[in-house]
């Protein structure tokens, strides 16, 4: 009768690296509950209907945008110019809103109008060679001057009162903002896993030559991509004046930051090629949770852009582990 071989210990690491890679998300959902049960340990007022009410619409704005970027992040790019396609697009809408133009086609033409910049970012990108970073940062620029010259400078007011009736508007109790968030989320959802552009930008952001040698139209899917994440982010702009009942152009400042982090806190990979949507959601969520909290608590709002800085890094951290050997 043989000996039997003694059994190896295993890493308490790798079997952590282990339950990372079958369940990506895990991680998120055990970060977003344990600040939810320290929050309503912390303050009473957490998980109130009122308050829970302004953290989904918190989250909705953030979110909306943060899809966008999820796609931008994935094909490989970047895009600093969502903050200031908010802020234009606040302005125009309000605008147009204001002298009288019906509020469907205001808000048809904004849409328009931000995908026009988006496209401008494209060709830049893809036809002019100019890296996405560049860019990307030359249309926030230019954006938040569009912004600053419609409005000079001040806030649009006299906004239509259907209009901003929207955003304080309620389905079944929950936030319309909120909703028309869950929906672009779901809609991200078919277009990045079910439909061929959705598989062309996970092949850009793995490799740009090999996703060109296999028949990818490069032009097109990098257009898409622009453009897509411009138009989400002027959505996120007219939702944010119907809420703020006011066309403001300085709208949107930081958020492309948020964006960003967003979608790396949900686990996409600034190198390209990974990433969800329901993560991006849980980290529009996560980042919408820390500012509710900081406010609830009476928290000076500059240490939660450190907060969010800290959780940048861990994020990344906690992606490099789980990849590692």
């Amino acid at each position: 009768m043989g000996v039997a071989e003694p059994r190896t210990k295993q890493n308490p690491w790798t079997r952590i690296r282990a339950i990372q890679n079958k369940y990506p998300l895990s991680t998120l959902f055990v970060v977003i509950i344990a600040m939810w049960v320290v929050l309503a340990i912390l303050s009473p007022y957490f998980f109130t209907y009122h308050n829970m009410f302004n953290l989904g619409r918190q989250t909705a704005l953030t979110a909306i945008i943060s899809v966008g970027m999820t796609f931008v992040i994935i094909s490989g790019g970047i895009d600093l110019s969502v903050g200031s396609i908010v802020g234009v697009s606040s302005v125009v809408v309000s605008l147009l809103m204001v002298n009288g133009m019906p509020i469907w086609l205001a808000i048809l033409l904004t849409l328009l109008m931000s995908c026009v910049l988006g496209l401008i970012s494209g060709i830049a990108i893809y036809d002019a060679k100019v890296p996405p970073f560049i860019a990307t940062l030359g249309m926030m620029s230019a954006a938040r001057g569009l912004a600053l010259m419609f409005s000079q400078g001040r806030t649009i007011t006299n906004i239509p009162r259907p209009f901003t009736q929207f955003a304080q508007a309620t389905v079944v109790g929950i936030p319309s903002l909120f909703l028309v968030a869950l929906i672009v989320a779901v809609l991200g959802v078919i277009i990045l896993n079910r439909t061929q552009f959705g598989r062309n930008v996970y092949a850009m952001g793995s490799s740009k030559e090999v996703a060109r040698l296999s028949g990818i139209n490069m032009r097109t899917n990098t257009y898409g991509i622009y453009v897509l994440s411009a138009a989400l982010s002027s959505l996120a702009g007219i939702l944010m004046t119907s809420r703020l009942a006011s066309g403001i152009p300085t709208s949107g400042q930081g958020d492309e930051m948020d964006a960003i982090a967003s979608v790396v806190i949900g686990g996409a990979s600034l190198a390209g090629a990974e990433g969800s949507i329901v993560g991006t959601m849980i980290g529009a969520l996560i980042m919408a949770t820390l500012r509710n909290g900081f406010n609830l608590l009476g928290i000076d709002p500059f240490w939660m852009r450190i907060a969010i800085g800290i959780l940048i890094v861990v994020a990344v951290f906690v992606d490099q582990f789980r990849k590692a050997d």
